[in-house]
């Protein structure tokens, strides 16, 4: 019978299977950061527990800790409590920690990929929605609850319902200025925020082929943006080229092995999905959006319409309001306050050199501020070697420390009410980045020139 690739990784982790009822799903590979395990590790004490394998477990701390002066104690009281009481619950329970002052600490979906920890064919988990992310490199990664994050840490398993599946294909050549960002704006918009529910989406075709490991980690980290349980990439020589030689990685006979299996995971020629979508490279301009939700994203040349998909009258109206904006306006030349290029979505490598190539020998707009925040420390070690850090701080940039930022405004990272903040972050949610904060999501290089001209630009023609 042909499977997809999904179907492939799914099966050959089911332990069990309840009658009329979900499977039992083993999971390879557990991440945990500091907001979503201290409920679960407190459980799991209070049931006299242990982690039943932690070497499965890989922590960092990177939601709620500072991206300034990381060396001193942290200031915020529920912050520090939350990463000290990680600490403890690593130590008590002999699971790797990378937190504060550790080389290797970051945000979670940026340091697994970079160490080799996330493979292809594996399952990973984690209680974080962007778990999506390590399906580029041909895994099945899901977010999961607090509940399960402790099922996972007592049992190495999961309930789990098997979802349908959707085949998402872009063929053609990308145009210049267009990114990988701009990509999975272009598809939420086309299918709405809520148009993969019930899916994990399975990205193809020859413009995903062509794409770096890095981008292909924004598209599937975004597939949630668009309601599905996941997104997944068939690995390729690129993605092997990417995993070899990396700190967790396979190595010798053994990585030569690795890809051996590696390389029967994509989809048999006759697969069956659920749901066929297919898009035209061509179509595909640097994108933007301008409401509440990231399926409410336009072409940059595009006008705001008179509504979104899947949004009553009633909701799209407040979102507009919300924003200050109107149906029929143009938000090339917008005005913006603030521009962030960080988060899971787009702070890797990758993204800080698009963004200091567009600013290399400018100085940012006066009225902006303008945040780089690497995703990880070896991101900024990277960065700091090849001199981007000077970049972007002779550009008038704030280049900081690692962690998850004003993509969720848990720290003192805030966009302030009402303020427009052009970010390569996730998700535009009212507050998302601050009480109040007005958030257009873009890709790194649409904010660096925001930051550089003091207004939403066409890079194009920049």
């Amino acid at each position: 019978m042909s499977k997809t690739i999904f179907d492939k990784v799914w099966e050959k982790h089911i332990v069990d299977k309840i009658p009329n009822g979900p499977c039992i799903l083993y999971i390879d590979k557990h991440l945990i950061h500091e907001v979503t395990s201290p409920q679960a590790f407190a459980s799991l004490n209070k049931k006299n527990l242990k982690v039943l394998r932690p070497e499965k477990t890989i922590a960092t701390a990177d939601h709620n800790v500072p991206t300034i002066d990381q060396h001193l104690p942290i200031k915020e009281a529920l912050s520090r409590n939350q990463v000290d009481t990680l600490t403890k619950n690593c130590s008590d329970h002999d699971i790797k920690l990378f937190g504060l002052g550790h080389k290797y600490q970051g945000i979670v979906h940026v340091i697994g990929p970079e160490l080799g920890i996330t493979q292809p064919g594996m399952t990973i988990v984690c209680g974080d929605s962007h778990t999506s992310t390590h399906g580029a490199f041909g895994s099945i990664a899901f977010g999961i609850g607090t509940s399960e994050v402790e099922m996972v840490l007592t049992t190495q398993c999961l309930l789990q319902n098997k979802p349908k599946t959707m085949r998402i294909e872009i063929n053609g050549k990308l145009e210049d200025g267009v990114y990988s960002k701009d990509i999975i704006l272009y598809i939420i918009s086309k299918i709405s925020a809520s148009g993969g529910t019930g899916y994990f989406v399975e990205y193809a075709g020859t413009a995903i082929r062509s794409l770096s490991m890095e981008a292909r980690m924004t598209i599937c980290n975004m597939s949630i943006e668009m309601g599905a349980r996941g997104g997944i990439i068939a690995p390729d020589q690129i993605t092997f080229d990417y995993l070899e030689g990396r700190e967790f990685a396979p190595r010798g006979d053994k990585f030569k092995s690795a890809i051996k299996e590696w390389k029967k995971l994509k989809s048999d020629s006759d697969a069956k999905y659920d749901k066929v979508l297919k898009f035209d490279a061509s179509d595909i301009e640097p994108m933007i959006t301008y409401g509440t939700n990231p399926g409410m994203g336009i072409k940059l040349t595009d006008y705001i319409p008179e509504l979104s998909l899947n949004t009553s009258k009633e909701s799209y109206n407040k979102s507009l309001e919300y924003m200050g904006l109107s149906v029929g306006e143009s938000l090339l030349n917008k005005k913006i306050d603030y521009v962030f290029i960080g988060s899971c979505t787009n702070s890797r490598i990758e993204d800080l050199r698009i963004a200091s190539n567009l600013i290399k020998g400018k100085k940012k707009a006066d009225h902006v501020n303008a945040w780089v925040i690497p995703g990880s420390k070896s991101v900024e070690k990277v960065a700091v070697k090849e001199g981007l850090d000077k970049v972007f701080r002779n550009a008038g940039f704030e280049f900081r420390q690692p962690g998850c930022s004003a993509c969720l405004a848990m720290n003192e990272d805030k966009i302030p009410d009402q303020k427009y903040c052009v970010s390569t972050s996730n998700r535009n949610f009212e507050g998302r980045q601050g009480p109040g904060a007005r958030t257009f999501l873009a890709s790194p290089a649409t904010a660096a020139a925001a930051a550089i001209n003091g207004f939403i630009s066409d890079i194009r023609h920049n």
